[in-house]
């Protein structure tokens, strides 16, 4: 049973200061803190580097929960980045047998629009109403984290 979701927030800075930031690894895990932080490989700063390339993972990323004890790994691979302030993740991940994520920031009036879409499907049989919960958590605490952070 796969389950989609998208949340939206508004922020009052531009959309190059917000897309620049969130393709590092340090923006993510500003946006994820203190609840997880996800771990990389020295010197893979940005997602953005020129080197990428799309649909290969880029390195195996640990999910830290509350910055240190293991919970799952995600094998970092971006499918598509743009057109625009765009990306997709469609990566293999440990609990997940579906994962994709898509950031999209775009320039609004006054400042610019996030927004997170997230379609995913857990491995273990019956367990997606609860990964459901879990991601719909994670990704309202991030939102309410750019607010925060900006």
């Amino acid at each position: 049973m796969t389950r989609s979701f998208a949340i939206t927030t508004i922020l009052p800075v531009d959309s190059e200061t917000v897309w620049n930031r969130a393709l590092t690894m340090e923006g993510v895990n500003a946006e994820l803190w203190p609840w997880i932080r996800m771990t990389h490989p020295a010197g893979m700063d940005s997602l953005a580097s020129p080197d990428i390339e799309l649909g290969k993972p880029l390195f195996r990323s640990g999910l830290l929960l509350l910055g240190f004890l293991p919970v799952e790994y995600d094998d970092i691979t971006l499918a598509e980045l743009g057109p625009g302030n765009r990306f997709l993740e469609r990566s293999p991940m440990l609990t997940m047998k579906t994962w994709q994520h898509e950031r999209t920031v775009e320039e609004v009036e006054g400042g610019c629009r996030v927004t997170d879409r997230l379609t995913f499907e857990s491995r273990i049989p019956g367990a997606t109403p609860l990964a459901a919960f879990l991601v719909l958590a994670v990704f309202r605490h991030r939102h309410r984290r750019l607010k925060g952070l900006y």
